[in-house]
């Protein structure tokens, strides 16, 4: 499976349904294995400044093969990643970026979504993952 723009989509409208359902309007961009954009949503009155957000937490997952948050706990002083998010043109070490693989775990891309909580932005870039196995 790639990340063909139909698949895109897909994640997509469930990432936009899972914001909508909790009541928090989201920044929304999508990753190919290369992390590169391939599809972004700004939902009405998404924060402007989660723009660039939602974009570096897909691209951190990808970079990386993991979920943004388990690079945030890496990252802690005194952790064997400290000081990372200053590598790669500045990546985002906190929830709300989820790796996205087919049905064999190859990684094929990444979500990143913010505008919430870093819980709220957990929850609706892993729904947009989920989307994939439906």
């Amino acid at each position: 499976m790639s990340l063909t723009l139909e698949v895109v989509e897909k994640i997509s409208a469930a990432a936009k349904a899972k914001a909508t359902e909790i009541g928090v309007p989201m920044n929304i961009a999508v990753v190919d294995e290369g992390a590169n954009l391939k599809a972004f949503h700004r939902m009405d009155n998404a924060w402007l400044g989660s723009i660039d957000i939602s974009i570096k937490k897909a691209k951190t997952s990808r970079f990386f093969d993991m979920d943004s948050g388990e690079i945030g706990k890496l990252s802690q002083p005194g952790q064997p990643l400290y000081n990372i998010e200053h590598s790669n043109g500045g990546l985002i070490s906190f929830p709300g970026g989820v790796v996205l693989k087919d049905e064999s775990g190859k990684v094929i891309g990444a979500i990143g979504v913010s505008g919430g909580s870093v819980e709220q932005d957990h929850k609706v870039a892993s729904a947009g993952a989920a989307a994939l196995k439906s």
